[in-house]
């Protein structure tokens, strides 16, 4: 049973674009007690997605915000931030979020913006390289171990200070989809793992470089 008082609970933020495999895993995390936590709402530029399906079922306040609602960028960054502002957010948890998110909003939660990378940063990241592409190149390159990056958020792709990292073994015989599986389960629980180390204080976002 969760008896964790609300008051001393982090209020989250998540944006989503598709699945929300890592935002259930967060949620279920906080409704089980184990992360001092409470996603207040969810955010997405795909109204169609399972992440908004998701925010629904668990009664989750869901902003369909994207270049469909506003085609000035910097309109759409206002409005994200204005609706994480407005709903009391103490941290922004990107979880398969596949958009850039704008000054406004990096500057209103400054080292308050976290990204789940599905490879050990800096090596795989930039632009271009998320889902199936990212663990292609692993393979091509021929590395035999990959993992988890959470990062701090900042105007450049998958630049922001690395926050933690876990490995994840490359099997023989591995393709991009066995690779893509493995490595989205380790990130569901990594994630939460690193968000109960921020509740708690033992890492603190302000000190990273």
């Amino acid at each position: 049973m969760d008896d964790i008082p609300a008051f001393s609970r982090m209020r989250l933020g998540i944006l989503a674009s598709h699945g929300g495999s890592n935002m259930q895993a967060i949620i279920d995390a906080t409704h089980q007690g184990v992360l001092a936590a409470e996603a207040v709402v969810v955010i997405g530029n795909n109204a169609g997605s399972m992440a908004a399906s998701r925010a629904a079922a668990e009664g989750i306040p869901f902003h369909h915000l994207s270049g469909r609602t506003h085609p000035e960028f910097a309109e759409l960054d206002a409005e994200i931030c204005r609706v994480l502002a407005d709903a009391g957010v103490d941290l922004v948890v990107l979880a398969g979020y596949m958009k850039k998110v704008g000054p406004k909003t990096i500057d209103r939660f400054p080292r308050r913006i976290l990204n789940i990378h599905p490879a050990l940063l800096p090596r795989f990241g930039g632009v271009g390289m998320y889902g199936i592409h990212v663990h292609e190149a692993v393979l091509a390159a021929g590395d035999k171990v990959t993992g988890v990056t959470v990062h701090l958020v900042d105007q450049e792709y998958d630049r922001g200070p690395i926050v933690a990292r876990c490995e994840v073994g490359v099997n023989e015989g591995d393709d991009a989809p066995a690779l893509a599986a493995r490595v989205l389960e380790r990130e569901h629980a990594f994630y939460v793992e690193t968000l109960c180390k921020i509740a708690s204080g033992e890492l603190d976002l302000d000190t990273l470089s």
